[in-house]
Parts: C-alpha cells; sequence; structure tokens
C-alpha cells in the first residue's frame, strides 16, 4: 500500500508500519509523564490499547487536577509529544517532523499557492438570535423559556444559558463583519458555518477539494447574507473546479495564504473523519493553530468539545446527579444487583468537588478520543499563552457519522429514558455558534483551573447530571433505542 503524502503516523515496531495504535499510546504516555510517571507507565504497558485506552484518558484529565499548572504540563507535552512523533511525507518522499515541517522554511514546499474566490450572500442579515428547535424557530419569549426549561433540567450548565440570553440581549454582537471565522471542515454538521451566514458573517471555509461541497457551500452563501471565501488553485474559468484544499496534505500553502490576510482571524476547527484519519486531520490542524498563534497573535481559537469525553464538573452539577440517584434507587436497585454492579452506577461520589463525569464510548474507540483531546489541549496551552479560545462541549446530536454506528444511534435513540436529550444538527450548530459569538464580544479571562474554562458553557444535552454512570446505563440506553426502532 502506497503511503500518502503529508502528515502521517510515525513508523513503528520490527515490521515498520504506520500505526495509529503506536502513537496515540505514545503521546498518552508522555502527557502524563512529568505530573505521573505512574501512569505514563501503565499507559506505556497497555497491550490492548484499542480495548485499554479508557482508564488512560481519564487519568489524562484526573493528573491535572490537583493543580491548574499540572494539567497546562499535561496539555503542553501532549501537544510536544504529537509535534515531534508526527511525521510529515513530502512530495520528494522525504520526511521531517510535524513540529518542524511548517516551522523550518522549505521542510515541507507548499506547491502551487492558493487564492481567494468571494461569494456574496443576497440576503438580509438577521439581527436577533432564533434557534431551529423542534420545528418551531425559538425567538424572544419562547427562546428565554425554553433556555429556562434547559437549566432546571440540566441540559445545560446555567453559564451555557446566561451567555445565550447575553447574545440575545445583545442582537449587535450577531455582526462578526469585523472578523474572519476560518472553518476547518465548513462542510460539517456541526459546524457554525449556516448561522454565521445568517447574521452576515465572513467565513473562510475550509474542506476537501471535492466540486460537490463547494457548490453547495456556495448556494447557502448566496441565500444569506453572508460572505464565502473559497481557497482557489489556478485560474480556471469555474473557480469550483479547484476550490478547496486538503488540510492534511497541503498545509504549507493554507497557511501561507492565511497568514497574509489582513482582517482578525477566528481559527474554528470543525473537521471530522473516520477512524485514524481523524488523528491525521487533528494534528495538521494542530500544527496550523502553532504556525498562525505567534504570527497573528489576535487569532482567537475556536473549537467544540465533544460530549463523549471525560471532564470534571462543578459540585452544583454532582448534587443534582446524586439528588436524582437517591431518588431511583428503590427502583434500580435490582438491576445493580443482577449485574454485580455493572449497570446503573452512581454518577459520582457524594459531595465530589469537582466530580469527574466519564462519557468515554468504547464504540467511537481511541483514535476519536486521541483527536477531540488535542483540541483541548491546544485551548488550554493557548489560554495560557494570553490568545482568546472558545471552547464548548457541545451536546449529544443526530449527526450523519453518530446514526452511522449502529450502537450508538440505539444508544442516541433511548437516551431519554436517563433524562439526556439528543438534539439535531440545525439545533446544535446555531447554539454553538451563539455561544462562540459571546466569547468573542465578552471573552472572560482563563479561570483559576483549566477544568473550569472547559466546564464554563456547557451544553452537554444533560449527561454531567443525570442519577448514572453514563457507560453503565449505555447498553439499556441502546435497548430502548432498538425497541423504539422496532
Amino acid at each position: 500500500m502506497e503511503t500518502p503524502s503529508g502528515v502521517v503516523f510515525p513508523v513503528a515496531g520490527e515490521e515498520g508500519r504506520r500505526s495509529s495504535t503506536a502513537l496515540g499510546r505514545a503521546v498518552v504516555a508522555d502527557a502524563l509523564a512529568g505530573v505521573d510517571p505512574a501512569g505514563a507507565r501503565a499507559a506505556e504497558r497497555e497491550r490492548n490499547w484499542r480495548r485499554g485506552y479508557l482508564p488512560h484518558f481519564r487519568r489524562l484529565l484526573e493528573a491535572g487536577l490537583p493543580s491548574p499548572q499540572a494539567a497546562r504540563q499535561i496539555a503542553a507535552d501532549g501537544l510536544h509529544a504529537l509535534g515531534d512523533r508526527m511525521r510529515v511525507r513530502t512530495p520528494t518522499g522525504d520526511e521531517v517532523r510535524l513540529a518542524d515541517a511548517l516551522a523550518e522554511p522549505g521542510a515541507w514546499p507548499a506547491g502551487e499557492p492558493l487564492r481567494g474566490v468571494t461569494v456574496t450572500g443576497r440576503g438580509a442579515a438577521e439581527r436577533g438570535l432564533s434557534l431551529p428547535y423542534r420545528g418551531q424557530l425559538l425567538r424572544g419569549d419562547a427562546l428565554a423559556r425554553q433556555l429556562d426549561a434547559w437549566e432546571a433540567a440540566g441540559t445545560v450548565e446555567s453559564s451555557c444559558a446566561e451567555a445565550v440570553r447575553a447574545v440575545a440581549a445583545n442582537p449587535d454582537w450577531l455582526d462578526l463583519s469585523d472578523l474572519r471565522v476560518v472553518v476547518l471542515g465548513a462542510g460539517a454538521e456541526m459546524g457554525p458555518v449556516p448561522a454565521l451566514w445568517r447574521w452576515g458573517g465572513e467565513v473562510v471555509a475550509v474542506d476537501l477539494p471535492v466540486p460537490g461541497i463547494w457548490h453547495r457551500l456556495a448556494r447557502v452563501a448566496e441565500e444569506h447574507a453572508g460572505r464565502l471565501h473559497m481557497p482557489v488553485r489556478g485560474r480556471d474559468e469555474d473557480p469550483f473546479t479547484r476550490a478547496g484544499v486538503d488540510l492534511v496534505a497541503d498545509l504549507p500553502a493554507l497557511a501561507e495564504w492565511l497568514s497574509g490576510m489582513e482582517t482578525r482571524l477566528v481559527l474554528g476547527n470543525y473537521a471530522y473523519a473516520d477512524g485514524a484519519a481523524h488523528v491525521r486531520v487533528a494534528a495538521a490542524a494542530d500544527a496550523l493553530a502553532a504556525y498562525l498563534l505567534p504570527r497573528r497573535p489576535d487569532t482567537a481559537l475556536a473549537s467544540l468539545a465533544t460530549p463523549t469525553d471525560v471532564y470534571a464538573v462543578p459540585a452544583a452539577t454532582v448534587a443534582q446527579a446524586n439528588a436524582a440517584y437517591q431518588r431511583r434507587t428503590a427502583l434500580t436497585r435490582p438491576v445493580r444487583w443482577l449485574t454485580a454492579g455493572r449497570l446503573l452506577r452512581r454518577n459520582y461520589p457524594p459531595g465530589a468537588d469537582p466530580g469527574v463525569i466519564d462519557c468515554l464510548v468504547p464504540q467511537q474507540g481511541p483514535n476519536y478520543a486521541l483527536a477531540k483531546r488535542i483540541q483541548r489541549w491546544r485551548a488550554t496551552h493557548a489560554r495560557a499563552q494570553g490568545h482568546l479560545v472558545s471552547l464548548v462541549v457541545a451536546p449529544m446530536t443526530r449527526t450523519r457519522s453518530v446514526l452511522r454506528n449502529r450502537a450508538l444511534a440505539a444508544a442516541y435513540g433511548g437516551a431519554h429514558v436517563f433524562g439526556v436529550e439528543v438534539f439535531d444538527p440545525p439545533t446544535s450548530n446555531t447554539l454553538m455558534a451563539a455561544l462562540l459569538v459571546h466569547d468573542l464580544r465578552r471573552p472572560a479571562p482563563p479561570r483559576a483551573h483549566p477544568w473550569h474554562d472547559e466546564a464554563a458553557g456547557a451544553a452537554h444535552g444533560g449527561v454531567w447530571r443525570v442519577a448514572y454512570a453514563p457507560r453503565s446505563a449505555l447498553s439499556l440506553a441502546a435497548l430502548v433505542g432498538l425497541g423504539a426502532r422496532t
């Protein structure tokens, strides 16, 4: 099999194969080594990484809780390990460290430069926040009531509801025409592109060079008030034939093009790929952030954190979950007894402050977990360096990638039994775009500990505040979901 060019996994083992498993294990161990040597050794010795990765990703969170410095060191060491271990294979067949590929001129030839082609929308900009939800368009009092309901039910954190209320009360914030929002993965369902264009935003779209993607994005842009800036190679009469850029293979050209833009940038990472390719994409996006942020310090960083990860959560969240557990104890005791405590375990120990919510889903695998953890590490590191960062925990959402996984689709279908709301993509991406607007227009200074920054504004769908540890209820939710589909 021919080795692809661009960002690739390093060769590992005697067989000389490029292994995402070896890379993931090594990066996690390196991230832990400085603050938790025992945890690092445990990760290094994990023989079945694909099945045994879960406790090591939890340890990455727990090892950083004792101090802000520990959390920041884990993030910095994890990013250093990624850049040091991942490789770039140039078109000539040479290989260099990812950390050096953009830092050293000529190490990764840029090839044909990119130029921008702009598509201008013909619609009128929306100047009030509206949220599509279950067939309705919520605005004004209806939006306020829904935010109150979500907050009371624990579907979103109070800081999330407060942020959306602030955006609704300040409709002028929605005008982001003074910025250019670079959207990596512009065609993604969870991306903010449609909402930004409704509000008249300037979107620099980055996605694969597939004409269908660009024709679709152009049609949406033309229907609204914003502008689409497309990266294009060459001078063909039809720019759509050569629009787009492969983030993994053509990063130098993209970095040069973005560096030359005069307007202040927001670098948003919403890109997704299946399996090991997701790690390659995440590594390339992180290398772009590492390149742009020191060269353009006013650049803001944006991304969405997955709800299926491990987080530290406030005492109030723990208290609500434990109150729900106490209410349901009599009903669920037989299930716990019959399954030797494997099912319907308590979500948090009493009085935990902070609590640790472990929503990792084995079916998503270690590559997905690493790709999303890289984004969190970069957010923590960028905040520590003084950059404006918007990272928000998104809700569980019925995206195409989730629904392709039968086990996850079934679990999402039954999640409501346990008090978890699964969102539709239009609701999620508009809500996430509103939170991005809030973070850009009312930026908060770094909080006392990075876990506070990650918990702020979370719209987790209620999974943080339910009675049971998520994996201990997953199979039961899946059974309910399968029953509903038959």
